[in-house]
This record gives C-alpha cells, structure tokens and sequence, in this order.
C-alpha cells in the first residue's frame, strides 16, 4: 500500500519569530520548505530553508522541485527594515511573483499576512473596522503604501484565479517574546513616547495566538479577507502603564518638531510614518474570522503585559 503523501508547504518570512512559530505546529503533519528574503535560518535538518529574492529565477527552481501544495506567505518586509525601493521590490513585486507561481504551479492553498495598518489612522475612523471598510491608502505614509499596494495585489489574485483558495488576515498589533516590530519595541523600553494629549485605544494579539490563527486558516478552506483580532482593547498609555514604560510627551505639532525631537532622542521605535497610531484608534472587528475558523485567542492582555513588565529585553 503506498504511503500517503504529505503537503508540501512552503513558508516565507522564516527569519521572523511568527514564520517560526507556524513553522513548528505544522512540522509534525506536513513537508515544510522555508525561504526568508533577508537571511538564512537554520530550522532543523528536516526543514530545508533558503535564503532567495522571489524576483531571482532561482525562485521558481523550488516550485519544480518540491511541488508545493500550499504556500503561507508571512513575508512582508517591514518600513524599518530596507530602502524604500528594495522593500516594494520585496513587498509587492516579489509577492506578484510568489502568485503567480502558485498559479502556474497548481497550488491549491495560499494563506497572506497583511496589517490593519492598511486601514489608515484617521480621526473618523469608525468604532469598529469591518473587512468591508475601505483602505485609506490616500492617508497613508509612502512607508505604509507597498502593505497596501501588496494586499490589493492579493485581492486581484484572489478573485482571478479562485482555484488558489488565497485568505488574506490583517491582524491587529502582534506582540510577544522573539516579536522585533515598532509596537513590542516601545512595551519592552523603560521610557516609550506619547503624543501629548492622545492616548488611542489599541488591540493586541499574542504571537502564540497569532501563529494558531495561521495555522486554523490554512487548515480549513475558507477564501477571502479576514481581520485577525481579540474582542477588547486598551488605550495606548495605560497599555504602556501596565508594561511598566515610563512615558516621554512629546508635542503633536507641528509633526516636523515632533519629528526632529524623536531623532534627537534616538527613539526609532516611534516611526514618524506611524505617528498617526499613536493619535487615532484603530479598532478592527475579529468577530468574522472567529465565527468562521472558531478561533478564540488564549492569551488575555493581562498576560501579554505582564511578559513586557518581567522582560524589558526580550528575547
């Protein structure tokens, strides 16, 4: 009797500590090839790992090779991370040309990171973001514009080429051990900044959850867009608060002061281009992806806070 074959999964992003945690949930039960744009990691002798440019043609030398079934693409370089040209180069192009391999290839399963970022911080922002809003890209930094551009790239794919199956989850900040972002940065500081006289509510998902919810989204077939976030919220300064942050004010006007005293203070973890953040609440409504993938994060906030106040270094 032959054995059955087990899916061929390729996962990007693997130097992050998300594509990690994904990649060991699903090691057991499925063949795992991983890439990372910028470096090499070592995930064991079981798990092949690449260190390419998706734009390169080597690229496409894996597809032949392993005959993906699946692809979990966590791969989106961050704004702080490469020039502004090298970064669309990965975000955008090299995502064009992860889809269109998929498709040529007969993937039948894609799963894209995105960010509620893409929603755009603005004073009119509703209470709670649906996946029906429409993204402020016209409000948005050129620093945030690929995260945009690259989910609209997924969206194009999505509805041209169904037999990919692509979901698309905009998570809401991801924090926890091994997180490297803007935000985890500023609960693990002694001293994070603020702009004075505004405190943003804000949500927060454990990477653990995180990592679960990526995990429950390619497990179970359901296409389409989904906010990935818990039901409560915290505003910005009390999160900060309960981290143990002492908190530095700092003017909101004009944005080039605020600026210059942030480089002055070598605070790089307050990106000017995500200054509106920290000004405006971001809710988003996780309660689609919750009914349709029955995820319910473990991690309460209390918990989250708690590891930031007792790890002021991360590891």
């Amino acid at each position: 009797m032959t054995e059955k074959r087990r899916p061929h999964i390729l996962v990007t992003g693997a130097a992050g500590a998300l594509a990690q945690q994904v990649i060991n949930r699903l090691r057991n039960d499925c063949d795992l090839v991983a890439v990372d744009f910028r470096e090499q990691v070592y995930l064991g002798d079981d798990i092949p790992s690449y260190c390419i440019d998706f734009n390169k043609r080597v690229f496409e030398d894996l597809f032949r090779r392993y005959q993906f079934d699946g692809v979990i693409h966590l791969g989106r370089i961050q704004s702080s991370q490469l020039t502004r040209m090298r970064r669309y180069n990965a975000n955008v192009l090299g995502t064009q040309k992860l889809l269109d391999l998929s498709h040529k290839y007969g993937v039948s399963r894609v799963v894209v990171l995105s960010t509620y970022h893409v929603y755009g911080a603005v004073a009119y922002n509703p209470a709670l973001i649906d996946e029906d809003a429409p993204l402020k890209s016209a409000g948005l930094t050129m620093d945030l514009v690929d995260s945009v551009e690259l989910e609209n790239l997924a969206n194009i794919y999505l509805w041209r080429y169904p037999d990919l199956n692509i979901t698309i989850l905009r998570p809401c900040n991801i924090v926890g051990p091994g997180v490297r972002n803007s935000i985890s940065t500023l609960l693990s500081s002694a001293r994070a900044p603020v702009l004075a006289g505004f405190s943003p509510m804000m949500q927060f998902i454990h990477i653990d959850d995180m990592a679960d919810a990526i995990v429950l989204a390619y497990s179970k077939n359901k296409k389409g867009l989904f906010n990935v976030a818990a039901d409560d919220w915290v505003a910005y300064q009390h999160a900060l608060k309960l981290c143990g942050c002492s908190r530095v004010p700092i003017p909101s006007i004009p944005p080039a002061l605020s600026a210059f005293i942030l480089r002055t203070l070598n605070l790089k973890s307050f990106p000017s281009y995500l200054m509106n953040f920290f000004k405006y609440p971001v809710v988003i409504d996780g309660r689609l992806f919750a009914k349709e993938f029955g995820f319910t994060p473990k991690r309460p906030l209390k918990e989250i806070f708690r590891y930031y106040r007792e790890n002021k270094k991360p590891v």
